[in-house]
């Protein structure tokens, strides 16, 4: 709208201008001069002031109506003094017509609201792109295993669907066929593929780099991930915060103090003997006076910020929230699921006398090929990727105890200490050492036995993410305090916290003690932000001043919290944290200069200069004006540059 409005708007003015007597002077020439070509001005003028300053009166109106008098407001107040003096020069009742300055003035208003337009569409634009990273047709599985092409508006949950190598995923689902290493960039963040296969859940709009996957859809349309992290962020850039209600206020005070100047000078201008000049410095400072930089300050700074941290993983649900994560001197994670991958792994193994750890993890590995239980899966994971794992026959479960089977004619079985007591077993003096070791850290230990003799154990204990060394040294370089809390024992946690170099340790914590511990942190003068992904982590989330869901976590986490990661990755915190610092940086240097542009220009307007010869054209206040919005638009997109890749060298 404002672009059309603009580009006629300004063919129109240029006649204007040229046949101006007052530019004719200036320049020294004669426009030629034809029948009627004295009403060129006025009828051009108008016009220009009906279809170009149309959204500025109509804006105004509606302001006044609202009694939120602002930019709107100021402008239709301005070109409607210059066009009621303009024509009351035509009929002979005022001395200096004002076409020109009338024509000018709205065009470059138009072209000023057209650039900051287009900046908050291009803001939105990436928003917008979210959507549109959605295939529009997918290949659905029949019956009888070919495929047929549909649209993905006609996917249902339970459909099959095949994607290809270098497609991307129709609709949230579960692999049930394939595996292949697909790129979540445009979700999570995270620049390098992620591993899928069958049983792993894939979201909408991720690619499948290097080969096909079978999927069953599980979410369509506005129950994906995708359309949730759109409506999240829409919610976010419509949402106020602290600094926006600050702008808004300057605003509207701005208003008023504009008013005031004016009425001022066009009644010292007046008593001065000078009423056309009064006019035209009162319109000046109307003008020039208009908060538009600081109107459009915040909401550009917001539009960009949320829509970046969108595409960097980041999903801010509360601006609030993000404001105040600069603030934040502790941030408390939760251990499991969030700083540990919340899975057992194998971490240590020991053999006894004459037991090669090859020979001990094939014939673990081998026993627990059949079984389905976690820490099963983690030893026979685990011994796959060392050695070869031969074939175990005669698999059998023994509840509470652990399994057993065949390998090579000889009964192998796999357990922990209620194995040892129901057989009445004894370790070996060389295992004893390092198994109570490992139990004094909190790992779980499961021990292998042929033939009646244990010949070794496992340590299996939740691993701690790669990243999230990474992540508290960060955090620990920013001068935060890092503290974490879990339910787990304490031993537990305290080797946790050894391996991360964590400051404080909450351990055997109950669910429902979590936001006591957030309360009992902020009681000491700590602003605190908390970190986690489950359902017992809600409260606790809720009651800090900032809460951070994983992404990979619960609905009621992600529902208690100001700030939702999308990965799992803990760094991403330090990353929240340097878009909060950015982004509020950002806004305090549009609005000091949108507001100190202001204040150093009314009096100019005013004409506080003319006596030693300087005053400033009513057109070039207008440019003026157009300029302030445009360097507050470019510094707006500046904080594209902000780096939110997780890394050692984040700050």
């Amino acid at each position: 709208m404002f672009r059309d409005r603009f580009w006629l708007s300004f063919a129109l003015t240029i006649p204007v201008v040229v046949w101006a007597p007052m530019i004719q002077e200036w320049f020294g020439y004669t426009a030629p001069s034809f029948p009627g070509s004295t009403w060129l001005s006025p009828v051009l003028g108008t016009v220009i002031f009906f279809y170009g300053g149309w959204p500025f009166l109509t804006g105004g109106v509606q302001e006044a109506r609202d009694r939120s008098p602002g930019m709107m407001l100021l402008i239709a107040m301005a070109i409607t003094v210059a066009y009621v003096a303009s024509l009351a020069n035509v009929i002979g009742w005022f001395g200096d017509e004002l076409w020109w300055e009338l024509a000018l003035l709205i065009s470059i208003m138009l072209l000023g609201h057209w650039l900051e337009m287009r900046a908050i569409g291009q803001a939105r634009g990436a928003l917008e792109a979210l959507a549109e990273l959605l295939p529009d047709e997918a290949e659905r599985v029949t019956e009888d295993g070919s495929t047929q092409t549909v649209r993905i508006d006609d996917l249902d949950v339970g459909d099959v669907v095949l994607v290809r190598p270098g497609a991307r995923v129709p609709a949230d689902g579960t692999v049930v066929d394939g595996s292949a290493d697909v790129d979540e960039s445009m979700i999570t963040g995270e620049s390098n593929p992620v591993s899928r296969e069958a049983g792993d859940r894939v979201v909408a709009a991720t690619v499948v780099a290097d080969a096909s996957l079978r999927i069953e859809v599980t979410a369509t349309g506005d129950d994906t991930t995708l359309a949730g992290i759109e409506r999240m962020v829409a919610d976010a850039q419509s949402s106020r915060s602290r600094t926006q209600a600050l702008a808004d206020r300057a605003a509207a005070l701005l208003f008023y103090v504009a008013v005031a100047a004016g009425t001022l000078t066009a009644l010292v201008w007046s008593l001065l003997g000078e009423p056309g000049f009064a006019v035209d410095r009162t319109i000046t400072v109307l003008v020039i006076a208009c908060p538009h930089a600081l109107g459009l300050a915040i909401p550009l700074v917001t539009s960009i910020s949320t829509a970046k941290s969108a595409r960097s993983g980041i999903l801010v649900k509360d601006r609030l929230a993000l404001e105040q994560m600069r603030k934040i001197d502790a941030v408390l994670f939760d251990k499991t699921g969030t700083l540990t991958e919340g899975a057992h792994a194998v971490a240590d193994v020991a053999t006894a006398d004459g037991v090669a750890e090859d020979e001990l993890l094939a014939l673990a590995g081998a026993v627990e090929a059949d079984s389905e239980h976690p820490l099963a899966r983690a030893i026979h994971t685990y011994a796959t990727g060392r050695v070869e794992v031969p074939a175990a026959s005669g698999f059998r479960s023994m509840t509470g105890r652990g399994v057993a089977a065949e390998v090579d004619g000889v009964e192998v079985a796999v357990g922990g200490p209620a194995l040892l007591r129901d057989r009445d077993l004894e370790v070996p003096d060389e295992l004893t050492a390092t198994t109570d070791r490992w139990i004094d850290r909190g790992a779980a230990v499961l021990h292998v036995i042929r033939d009646g003799q244990v010949i070794g154990a496992f340590a299996l204990e939740d691993q701690v993410r790669d990243v999230s060394r990474q992540a508290v040294d960060q955090l620990h370089a920013a001068g935060i305090t890092v503290a974490m809390i879990t339910g787990d024992a304490r031993q537990v946690a305290e080797a946790v916290a050894a391996e991360l170099d964590i400051d404080e340790v909450f351990a055997e914590v109950l669910p429902e003690d979590k936001d006591a511990k957030v309360a009992e942190l902020q009681d000491r003068g700590l602003k605190v932000a908390m970190v986690g992904d489950g359902v017992n982590d809600a409260p606790a989330l809720a009651r800090a001043d900032v809460g951070i869901a994983i992404g990979a976590g619960t609905d009621v986490a992600i529902e208690s919290a100001g700030i939702v990661l999308a990965s799992d990755d803990p760094r991403g915190v330090v990353a929240i944290r340097t878009l909060s610092a950015a982004t509020y940086r950002k806004m305090l240097q549009n609005l000091w200069w949108a507001a100190g542009y202001n204040l150093a220009a009314i009096p100019l307007a005013a004409g506080v200069l003319t006596p030693i010869g300087f005053t400033l054209p009513m057109a070039l206040g207008a440019a003026l004006m157009s300029l302030s919005t445009i360097i507050v638009a470019l510094n707006a997109q500046l904080l594209r540059r902000t780096d939110l890749q997780p890394g050692p060298t984040n700050p």
